[in-house]
């Protein structure tokens, strides 16, 4: 008797080909840098709402970073406030702190942990300021070789990871606000989100730093063909690093200080896609640029790996920046 095809066989097998990396993965803690056009699209914002969800139900231990560059502006021109920018940064006046705050911990991450929480009781919000998570100093970038004061930018000189690993413990899904404060002057700094993730990412051990931007991944001769580079090493990333437009230095950057700070793959993604998240993370093929640590030059995309994670340093991450 011959067997009935079953229209629902696709799906099964959808399943079987991530299970290798939900075995991978499983424990492990994933940092997501929510941002881009996925921060702005209403179903793009349910997508990721739902991937992050289920990393989580999968049995990893996501941890959201995020900034608020549209809303930024946005509400800085609500406020007859200019946004200025120096050196690809946002120029930020203690009047522009005082938006910048409100909009990343009382409208973005609201939001976000909203999304999180139709799907149960699962994300928490909280800002690098909560328990001293994230300590900043001012960042002053070099233009024209000059440096330049763009107020209250800052560059992450260490990090606490004390509260967030207690909410992993419990379950939950930490949504974290780029902002941090100085122990030197006690003033409040917006931190480039790509940097505090990285940062965090670094701190916390993490298997993977997964980065959402709006273009496909890191592109091997743009602007003259679009081919996306599928994996590089950290020195391979290196050497790229002077050719990179202005919005993806800080992207990259941040990769490079995962990989070479104890996290095993970080990942460039296209946020313009539905799911992209779970593409990446749990399919053969992937999607976007993965970087690797230096010795991993052969093996194969998934970013397989032996033995433990090495614990990351801390130090500071010298691209500072603004949502």
């Amino acid at each position: 008797m011959t067997a009935r095809k079953h229209t629902a066989l696709p799906k099964a097998q959808i399943l079987i080909e991530a299970l290798p990396w939900l075995t991978r993965h499983n424990g492990k803690i994933v940092v997501v840098k929510f941002g881009g056009n996925a921060m702005v699209d209403e179903e793009l914002k349910a997508a990721f709402a739902q991937d992050v969800v289920f990393l989580r139900q999968a049995g990893l231990r996501p941890v959201v970073v995020h900034g608020g560059g549209p809303q930024i502006s946005a509400q800085l021109d609500r406020h007859g406030l200019v946004s200025e920018f120096k050196a690809g940064l946002r120029v930020t006046t203690p009047e522009a702190m005082d938006v910048v705050r409100m909009v990343l911990a009382g409208q973005v991450q609201r939001e976000l942990v909203g999304l999180l929480n139709q799907h149960g009781p699962l994300a928490v919000g909280m800002t690098g300021e909560d328990a001293h998570t994230m300590s900043a100093t001012r960042h002053r970038p070099r233009v024209d070789g000059e440096l330049v004061d763009i107020g209250r930018v800052g560059e992450i000189t260490a990090i606490d990871t004390g509260a967030i690993e207690a909410l992993l413990a419990d379950g939950r899904i930490p949504v974290i606000s780029s902002i941090a404060r100085s122990a030197d002057d006690g003033h409040v700094y917006n931190v480039n989100a790509d940097t505090a993730a990285a940062a965090l990412a670094a701190a916390l051990g993490a298997e993977t730093l997964m980065v959402l931007t709006d273009v496909e991944g890191l592109y091997e001769d743009w602007p003259n063909n679009d081919d996306v580079i599928s994996r590089l090493t950290a020195t391979e990333l290196e050497k790229l690093l002077p050719e990179l437009s202005s919005g993806m230095v800080p992207k990259m950057r941040g990769c490079l200080h995962a990989v070479r700070n104890g996290v095993n793959t970080a990942r460039v993604l296209d946020g313009r896609v539905p799911h992209s998240i779970l593409l990446e993370i749990f399919t053969d093929e992937g999607i976007g640029t993965m970087v690797v640590p230096d010795g991993r030059e052969r093996g194969t995309r998934s970013g397989t790996t032996t033995g433990a994670t090495t614990p990351a340093t801390t130090g500071t991450i010298t691209e500072g920046g603004a949502a």
